[in-house]
């Protein structure tokens, strides 16, 4: 751990300090280069831009440039940290934007005493990006936030530690329990923390076929049911009507266990209470819920899925949040609504379903991957992630009627591409 902390703040230092830089993309050699660039010539697409705003996205970067904003109150697993500190995770996700989807992105940092405050500071500066990506606010605060920042604003705003935990872990769930011979709308869920990402993970899923009543959520307090007095709106819609109040009483018989918690909370003897063939996407990060290797000793036929990338089935949003901005982008979409999510969602677990590429096999050492339990998603570094998740995401924002644009381009991202 000391060896990775020395090469993580190495990492950050040298050559330069952080991950990110701006890159020119016009020449500014000449005279005439400058003149073009600036005063006189950028006069011209000032003019167009005021008399036709569209034309923004036309005649400045707009369309590829994505801000990662953040207040700093749930910084990864380390908590409220404030603004400043986490800078290097939202300049980590602009990497991650460019180098998995060739978008521009910056991050942004925004202090600030109440929630309004950041909504309008987040709203007020929304015009100069074709898309938002809110990143460690913490819940219930980040619900409200996003609400409020997709009524305000004419491009898409995605919150990710909700919606691309959400999608990716649908797309795992849903091609494991195909593996396992289930349907989801059959199938009894019990997930393990109330936040953010499990409500939108609960809510995403119900939208692809699962069932509410069949569905118990639990705080540090023990299940949500109906006769709580403690809940917030966002937990009230999880209230289930039972009599069930510990993990023990509701993972008997359960089919899927999702955890997005803490770490060890699962234990041996839980797992042995759920039903055939059972399910566990144990997703906190850096330890899980329960370890993989606990898990199977004690039920063999187990299909597992974490965080973790030393471990099959990494649950891991790098799958999607790129790919669904640059489909959204491309279209120049005001909104990422859920038909574009479910989109999404189908796209990457039918990818999984196809063989793997060789570069795939080389990047992790591997002699053979196939759909199957230790393969329900594809590999982050898997190159048709971009073709087919934006694909899909485009043709989605048209259909939905969000989208700026009436039909793709001949062509566009092929698989060849």
């Amino acid at each position: 751990m000391t060896d990775l902390r020395e090469q993580a703040l190495e990492y950050h230092a040298q050559p330069v300090p952080g991950k990110i830089s701006i890159a020119l993309t016009k020449p500014a050699e000449t005279a005439h280069d400058l003149a073009l660039a600036y005063s006189p010539g950028v006069a011209e697409p000032v003019r167009e831009i005021a008399a036709n705003p569209d034309d923004a996205y036309r005649y400045t970067n707009k369309g590829n440039l994505v801000a990662v904003i953040s207040n700093g109150t749930a910084i990864l697993g380390l908590g409220n940290l404030g603004p400043l500190a986490s800078k290097p995770v939202m300049e980590g996700k602009a990497l991650l934007f460019k180098r998995f989807a060739n978008i521009d992105s910056i991050d942004i940092e925004v202090k600030h005493r109440t929630p309004e405050e950041f909504i309008d500071t987040v709203a007020n500066i929304a015009d100069t990006f074709g898309g938002i990506n809110l990143e460690d606010i913490r819940a219930p605060e980040c619900f409200e936030i996003e609400r409020q920042l997709v009524e305000r604003c004419q491009i898409p705003v995605f919150h990710d530690d909700q919606h691309g935990t959400a999608i990716v872990t649908a797309a795992g769930l849903l091609n494991a329990l195909e593996i396992q011979g289930k349907e989801l709308c059959d199938s009894t869920i019990v997930c393990l923390g109330a936040g953010a990402a499990a409500i939108a993970c609960m809510e995403l899923l119900i939208k692809c076929g699962a069932m509410r009543e069949k569905i118990y959520m639990l705080d540090r307090n023990g299940v949500i049911h109906t006769r709580r007095d403690d809940l917030n709106e966002y937990k009230k819609l999880f209230a289930n009507n039972t009599d069930k109040r510990t993990l023990q009483d509701v993972i008997a018989d359960a089919d899927v266990f999702v955890g997005v918690s803490g770490p060890d909370l699962l234990s041996a003897e839980d797992v042995a209470l759920m039903a055939d063939k059972p399910v566990i996407f144990a997703c906190s990060n850096p330890d899980p819920e329960i370890k993989p290797e606990l898990a199977r000793s004690v039920r063999p036929d187990v299909i597992m899925g974490t965080g973790r990338s030393d471990y099959p089935n990494q649950v891991n949003n790098v799958l999607c949040f790129p790919f669904i901005f640059r489909g959204a982008l491309d279209v120049r979409a005001s909104a990422i609504n859920d038909a574009m999510k479910v989109a999404a969602v189908e796209a990457l677990r039918s990818l999984a379903k196809e063989p793997v590429p060789q570069n795939v096999l080389d990047a992790y050492g591997s002699e053979g991957m196939s759909f199957g339990p230790d393969y329900v998603l594809p590999k982050p570094v898997d190159g048709r992630l971009l073709p087919r998740i934006a694909r899909a995401v485009a043709q989605a924002a048209i259909d939905s009627g969000v989208a700026g644009i009436d039909t793709l381009p001949d062509g566009y991202l092929s698989d060849a591409c």
